[in-house]
């Protein structure tokens, strides 16, 4: 049984900060106010029969199940199961995966399944996990920031700081130009926000006289770094900001008019010492399972986890660069963690939407080995 995306939305990208353009709201507030768009446009979300919500930091205004508390909040019925789900920077897209499954394997008609992160009001690592400072794991499975990791990762791979530069501009002059147009169709105005407000548009001349950033966040790290010196290198333009956020998607059975469907979903792990890079196998096994190359995607969203990513991707494999982040990526618009791939495939559908594109692909990526990607074919509905 297939899979099918009737719709993908996502909340504008705010500034996760007390005046930030959405931290006067709570985390199950954007989860409702999308529900209501879906329906807004068109579909029978409250019909769903569960809601699968990523979220990294569930303390606080996101603890207590922040799906069920979403579900309560948007009077969804009570038989509709709701759990929230943590896979790092790659929950969204995982909780979207496993709303296919469900789909696929006839558990369920159909599934709402998304992602939010308000680091406004949970900060990064705000969980306080006991993890974070275990100093009982060996070196390599020990945690390590991933902007630490992201400047190791960059010194391994020889990636520069004038190619880093350039990917973020390149992700600044693409948001800016994004704005009020098609790219951003599926885009969600909430508590008055119509725009991405962490973009910062920027010239190379700004960029190139920026300090790095992360050499005091390494200092406590040493033994996980087993004593080696980095040549840190990204700067806070080269890191996806901090951002609140939230996108939702309706997984269905349902074959009238659906936006697109799910072709293949992959979930892996990787090395947890070279953190950023199982972005890269979940992509080749997801290509590798649809029978598909990356010549054959129209377009592409791929997680600018660190500039260091995007740089490597464009780099080492053969892809028009003119396909991936058509509307500008994370340097720009900011990372609310656990929304982040549930955004990305919402962006991604847009896009295919704005080329009348068939296949689009997603790529995700987290710290200590993560990776999620996925494959989707555009069928023309909304």
């Amino acid at each position: 049984m297939n899979a099918y995306i009737h719709d993908a939305v996502r909340t504008p990208r705010a500034r996760a900060r007390p005046d930030g353009g959405l931290a006067a709201l709570k985390p199950h507030e954007l989860i409702g106010g999308l529900i209501d768009a879906i329906e807004t446009r068109g579909h029978d979300a409250r019909g769903a029969e569960a809601l699968i919500v990523g979220c990294v930091g569930q303390v606080g205004a996101q603890g207590a199940n922040v799906a069920l508390v979403s579900k309560l909040h948007a009077g969804l019925p009570d038989e509709t199961a709701a759990w929230s789900i943590n896979n790092y920077c790659v929950s969204g897209l995982t909780a979207i995966g496993q709303a296919a499954d469900m789909v696929q394997t006839g558990r369920a008609r159909s599934v709402l399944a998304g992602g939010v992160e308000m680091m406004s009001r949970v900060p990064f690592m705000g969980d306080r996990a006991d993890y974070y400072a275990d100093a009982s794991f060996p070196a390599r499975t020990r945690y390590l920031p991933v902007a630490v990791a992201a400047d190791r990762l960059a010194e391994d791979a020889g990636v520069s700081r004038a190619e880093m530069d350039q990917a973020a501009l390149v992700s600044q002059s693409r948001t800016v130009d994004a704005e009020g147009g098609p790219l951003v169709a599926s885009r969600i105005a909430l508590n008055g926000l119509n725009s991405d407000e962490c973009a910062r548009p920027t010239t190379l001349e700004k960029l190139g006289k920026l300090p790095a950033a992360f050499a005091e966040m390494a200092a406590p790290y040493a033994d996980a770094l087993e004593g080696r010196a980095i040549d840190h290198r990204h700067t806070v333009a080269h890191a996806p900001p901090m951002a609140d956020g939230a996108g939702l998607t309706l997984v269905s059975s349902e074959t009238e008019a659906p936006r697109a469907r799910i072709v293949a979903h992959v979930e892996v792990g990787g090395d947890p010492a070279a953190s950023l890079t199982a972005g890269f196998t979940a992509m080749d096994r997801v290509l590798e399972r649809a029978g598909l190359t990356l010549s054959d995607m129209d377009r592409i969203e791929f997680m600018e986890a660190f500039a260091v990513t995007i740089v490597t991707f464009l780099r080492e494999r053969d892809v028009d660069p003119d396909k991936v982040n058509v509307g500008g990526g994370h340097l720009a618009k900011g990372h609310p963690m656990g929304a982040t791939g549930a955004i990305l495939l919402s962006s991604l559908l847009d896009a295919l939407d704005a080329c009348e594109g068939r296949y689009g692909l997603v790529v995700a990526a987290g710290a200590q080995g993560v990776g999620s990607a996925m494959i989707v074919e555009r069928m023309g509905g909304r």
